[in-house]
């Protein structure tokens, strides 16, 4: 039983010494500090969590940004993410995949292109006619989000305002209005 035992524990041992170690050696990931990628450089992945990212060069990977915002002066060559935040590319920069914000705006220069599409969740497409798009754009009204939200808003505000007078009419029943002048 014992030579089992050690047969299995000396074979996964050498399984698991031969496994491939993940590598990330272009790959940027921040957290409450901006990533900038300067004119020439080039990053394979940009994650940005409660910052933002200013690409002037290439990014080989994915741009991911939450809580912050995506400055582009150069080339995404796979998707480009914002949630909480705004994507602004200049003119003649390039997404080579997918373009999504949620919850942000949508600033495209002239001549700007993406790859496939562009999906805008409760936030502002603003884009010229110049800039094209790979396949589907879609944009969700921030209306469709927040206009049932402001009616709840108010009806709650009603409902509190109207139960806060029915309690004074109930505190003071006996003291008589101030007349009217």
């Amino acid at each position: 039983m014992s030579a089992k035992l050690l047969g299995l524990c000396l074979l996964s041992a050498s399984l698991l010494g031969a496994a491939a170690p993940a590598r990330a050696n272009q790959d940027q990931v921040q957290f409450l500090h901006n990533i900038n990628v300067g004119p020439g450089e080039s990053v394979h992945d940009a994650v940005c969590i409660f910052c933002g990212v200013h690409v002037e060069g290439e990014v080989d990977g994915d741009l991911v940004v939450i809580f912050g915002n995506v400055r582009l002066h150069g080339q995404a060559h796979h998707d480009v993410v914002a949630i909480f935040g705004s994507v602004t590319a200049a003119g003649d920069s390039s997404i080579g995949g997918d373009l999504v914000s949620v919850f942000g705006s949508v600033h495209l220069g002239d001549n700007v292109s993406v790859g496939k599409d562009m999906v805008t969740i409760f936030g502002v497409q603003h884009v010229p006619r110049s800039a094209s798009v790979g396949k589907d754009r879609v944009s969700i009204s921030p209306w469709i989000f927040f206009g049932p939200l402001l009616i709840v808003l108010f009806a709650l505000i009603l409902i509190v305002h109207e139960v806060q007078a029915h309690r004074r009419r109930q505190f003071f029943p006996n003291y008589p209005l101030p007349p009217r002048q």
